[in-house]
């Protein structure tokens, strides 16, 4: 399967606003990854907060609404391809028995409606876990999210 990440493109925006009210500390800010059903249809440039997601993962069979905090975040900028990847250790849900399609990455500031998206994962296709530990284990290179200076 072709697994691809994008940007929501109101995180780029939040980055560079006037106000901080979405700007990301990736490092020292609760980031985490909620889970969504095939029939979550992302949006890039609408869908901003937490609440705009739909279709997430059921609470139950090992997943919690809301999805789990990454650990281990760290930054990287790799000069001789122009690319900032935002890197975390794997992340895992254990005793677990669901089926998802995206993993979306989000700042959680506590309250839904204010905690900004960054972008979102599409395994490209259904990956089901029935009682065992489901994994994401993010690229070493590219971490979870990449931009690229071109």
């Amino acid at each position: 399967m072709a697994i691809t990440a994008f940007w929501y493109g109101p995180a780029l925006t939040g980055q560079y606003s006037a106000t901080a009210a979405r700007r990301i500390d990736w490092a020292t800010d609760t980031i985490k990854c909620a889970l969504c059903t095939s029939t979550y249809a992302p949006n890039q440039d609408t869908n901003t907060y937490y609440t705009d997601i739909t279709n997430e993962v059921a609470s139950g069979g090992g997943y919690t609404t809301g999805g789990a905090t990454l650990g281990s975040k760290t930054t990287n900028y790799d000069s001789a391809t122009n690319t900032l990847s935002l890197r975390a250790g794997a992340t895992s849900w254990t005793t677990a028995t669901f089926t998802s399609r995206f993993a979306v990455l989000y700042k959680d500031t506590g309250t839904g409606s204010t905690s900004p998206l960054l972008g979102y994962v599409n395994f490209g296709g259904d990956e089901t876990v029935t009682s065992g530990t489901f994994t994401i284990t993010w690229d070493t290179t590219d971490g979870a999210l990449k931009i690229v200076a071109a």
